[in-house]
């Protein structure tokens, strides 16, 4: 980990593009999107794009499953096709996901997910991290207690989502909540939720006492806003269409561009809504439906140069 501020994996978010971003502005770690165990091992499409590395060092996976078979041999993959680090999902509260005893679900049983764990840490020589909330809802608060059996099972570093399962992302984070864990463990401990800004991130670290810090949606529609948080310069207002354009493009390469269009979409309203708030309804609405991709990019373009002309304007009133 080059610095203290870890870009946090997001189902849907931070793929391959997403991750290149982040890295090239100075996140200080980046973990892939949740690999589903079992759909690796049973070689789908999806499994392989989102296992996929582009030199950064260490390539993080993060791991998803509900089996300590299918965790284990998705494991052995991961590690076997570049993973330097294989992270195990237990935070996310998806429907979907906990739907099938998966991530958040697995604070429920700790005696299942421990053998879960065990049986990763035991499938590879590379190092085993683990990824949770600090439990399944206000009256089942397990985090220290799921994290001390980790680490003991070998798990390398912990990091906590300072929310319980039935909070989903309501509230705020819990930041002192962590500190239970951070009492329970010598391994290094990574606290997560809520962290906006350089002082977010100041006053996590001295309530959790954590190691480091994770950001997640504060980087959605700003890829390079880890490294700023971990000391990097923020790109001026008159750079920022420059580099969400390169994203939008990357996405295309990434994915093709029937598919990369589709998917590119979400990015470009978080941009929006970030930077050119007063884009009018009309051109937002032919911004997120074009399916040009020339002509995304020029409108798209066009909307934050326009956006960052009149905060110059109102700056220099």
């Amino acid at each position: 980990m080059r610095n203290r501020i870890v870009l946090a994996p997001m189902s849907g978010v931070t793929d391959m593009p997403f991750r290149q971003l982040a890295w090239r502005h100075g996140a200080g770690l980046v973990v892939t999107e949740m690999v589903a165990s079992r759909e690796l091992v049973n070689d789908t499409e999806q499994s392989w794009a989102r296992l996929k590395t582009a030199g950064f060092n260490p390539h993080m996976v993060q791991l998803a499953g509900r089996e300590a078979h299918w965790m284990a041999e998705g494991a052995k993959i991961a590690a076997a096709h570049g993973a330097d680090i294989i992270d195990i999902n237990m935070g996310c509260p998806a429907k979907k996901v906990i739907g099938g005893y998966s991530g958040s679900a697995l604070m429920r049983d700790p005696d299942h997910a421990l053998g879960l764990i065990e049986a990763t840490v035991k499938a590879v020589d590379v190092p085993v991290t683990l990824k949770m909330r600090l439990g399944w809802d206000e009256n089942s608060i397990n985090a220290p207690e799921i994290a001390k059996r980790a680490q003991e099972a070998g798990v390398q570093l912990v990091t906590i989502h300072g929310r319980t399962r039935m909070q989903f992302y309501e509230g705020h984070a819990d930041w002192d909540a962590i500190r239970a864990v951070r009492d329970v463990l010598t391994i290094p401990l990574v606290a997560n939720g809520d962290v906006e800004t350089v002082e977010d991130a100041h006053e996590i670290l001295r309530r959790s006492g954590a190691d480091a810090v994770m950001i997640g949606r504060g980087c959605q529609g700003r890829p390079w806003h880890a490294g700023v948080l971990a000391g990097a310069d923020a790109p001026q207002p008159w750079e920022i269409a420059d580099i969400a354009v390169e994203h939008y493009r990357m996405m295309l390469d990434f994915y093709g561009e029937a598919v990369g269009v589709r998917h590119a979409r979400k990015h470009l309203g978080w941009y929006m809504e970030r930077f050119a708030p007063s884009v009018s309804a009309n051109d937002k609405a032919a911004i997120m439906t074009a399916r040009d991709p020339r002509e995304v990019s020029q409108r798209f373009h066009d909307a934050l140069v326009a956006a960052a002309d009149n905060t110059d304007a109102r700056e220099a009133a």
